[in-house]
Formats: C-alpha cells, structure tokens, sequence
C-alpha cells in the first residue's frame, strides 16, 4: 500500500465511509437539526453503517516518529470500536442516515450529552487526527496559513508554545486543537451584530474526552489526541515528548492549509445566506406594513 500525498477523504468531503455528501460546519440552519432523538426505532430505516476508514499511509510510515505498533493498536482496536459501537447505537433511530458531523452535534444536545455523543465524536475526532498528519511532516507552514497564525499569535513560534501548552495542560483525556473561528459570538449560533475582519481569526482550544470544536461552531484545522493510549506505546507517560515530535515530524501543513480555505468558504457563503434571510425579512416586514395601512385606510374611507 503506497503512502497518500494527502488524506483524500477530506479533500473530497466525503466523511466516514463515504456517508457525508460533503463536510459541513455546524452553522447550517437550526431547524434541520433542532430533531428529538429518542433513541427508538424508525419502522423502514435502512441499517446504520458508518464504516472504519485505514489512514492515508501504511501503518509503518510515520516511524520512528510513531511506531506501526501504536498507529495498529489506536486504530485498529479504539477507532474501530468507536465506529462499531455508535453503528450499534444509532441503527434504526433518528440519527440513522444523517451525517456523521449532524449525528454529532444533535446528540452533543447543547452539553447535555445523549448516548452516541461520544462515539460518534471519537470516530470523527480519529480520521481528522489521522488526516492531520503524513510521513515527513512537521516543520513550518506557509502562504495564507503562516499569515493568520503570525497575525493571530504574534508569531509562528508564540503559536507553537501556545498549542503545545493546551495539549500538555489538558488534564486527563481529551484534544487539542487549532480552529478558525469564524465572525460569531461565544453563544450556541447567535449572530454577532457587529461583525468585522478581527472577529475571523485562529484560535488555540482544548477539549475532554471527545468534545470537538464542531459543537462550538468553530472550523477545526489541526488536533492531537492527548487520550494516553495515543502515545503511552512509544512515550510511556511522557506527554510533552509526544507532542513535540507530533508538532515537529508529523503534522501536515498542507492538510492544515486546505481545511482553512474550506472554513473560510463555508464562512463567507454563511454570511451571504444570512445577508439573504435578512433581506427576505426585511421586505416581508414591509410587505406586512403596507397591507395594514391599506386595510386602515379602507375603514377610514367607508365610515
């Protein structure tokens, strides 16, 4: 099996097994999410089957830097179980033949977390995190990418100390990450009514367990997985060794620098969408005006 040049499931949009027609950031609109999962069964629904995607290099690629035997125990025994158990979980329901990012962030439930939450986190979490990544990584970014994070955090360096802090500091299990942050304020899909240029920038977040960005609305770009069965194999519990050689042999810049002009994309096209809505209410408000001072000028007239 020959190495990928990039992960080509990103690239294409296509998600788990093909499922997603394309990947979506949770802005789409609240009432295509706001469904009751219940957990019950929907008489008709075709059987559930999000399928366990291999990385995009053989299991030996990314050695010395992580060894054949880490990458075929973290994926071959917790992905798998993560895809196999949300299957199980998710057959027959509600959730049953919507995206794996919507299986998401219906079922995160504003923090009141239903049963899939975890396992369908945990199974996008773990093909992003593997797609971060590629044989002969590291380094330094360039072009728009090396911009925004030296604009963002003063320099690529400050950026570095910053990300490997949140991932050195993330108590217990859990991610870190790099996210494009999009012109929205830090409430669940409330519209910023001032928006501006600085409101669009990268940030450096951690998460517990399988919490991902996606439920805050932001764009993830970058993630280590800090859970100890990530690195314990090679690094037994030295965690900031882990996440330095990640940061300096194995991250995929280029992946990182795709994903920010896809987030970018589906930002500004979220801007247009919501100008649109606004403008269609607004003339629908008009509309409404002028039928009422029509019917008060008709009762005038007849009296």
């Amino acid at each position: 099996m020959a190495a990928a040049a990039a992960p080509t499931s990103w690239l294409t949009g296509q998600g788990l097994g093909g499922r997603s027609p394309g990947f979506q950031f949770p802005w789409r609109s609240k009432e295509k999410l706001q469904r009751k999962y219940t957990g019950k069964a929907v008489y008709g629904q075709i059987s559930a089957k999000f399928e366990l995607k291999p990385p995009p290099y053989p299991p030996n690629a990314l050695e010395p830097h992580m060894s054949k035997d880490t990458l075929e125990y973290h994926w071959g025994k917790h992905h798998r179980a993560y895809v196999e158990n949300l299957n199980k979980q998710i057959v027959g329901t509600e959730l049953d033949g919507i995206s794996l990012e919507d299986v998401i962030i219906v079922s995160y439930n504003k923090g009141d977390m239903l049963p899939p939450f975890n396992n369908a986190a945990q199974a996008w979490n773990h093909e992003f995190f593997w797609e971060s990544m590629k044989p002969g990584g590291g380094g330094k970014p360039s072009g728009e990418l090396l911009e925004l994070i030296e604009r963002d955090f003063g320099s690529f360096d400050r950026f570095l100390e910053e990300f490997k802090s949140a991932a050195a500091t993330q108590f217990g299990s859990g991610w870190a990450w790099l996210a494009y942050k999009a012109n929205r304020l830090n409430v669940d899909n409330a519209v910023n009514p001032f928006p501006s240029e600085k409101d669009k920038k990268l940030v450096v977040v951690k998460s517990p367990n399988a919490v991902n960005p996606l439920v805050w609305d932001y764009s993830p770009l970058l993630t280590i997985d800090v859970w100890e069965h990530a690195y314990f194999l090679d690094f037994e519990n030295r965690r900031p060794n882990y996440i330095s050689v990640f940061m300096d042999k194995l991250v995929s810049w280029e992946v990182v620098s795709k994903r920010l002009e896809i987030a970018k994309a589906q930002a500004t096209k979220r801007e247009m969408e919501e100008e649109r809505r606004k403008k269609e209410e607004e003339e629908e408000n008009s509309e409404d005006e002028a039928v009422e001072v029509y019917v008060d000028g008709d009762e005038s007239e007849s009296e």
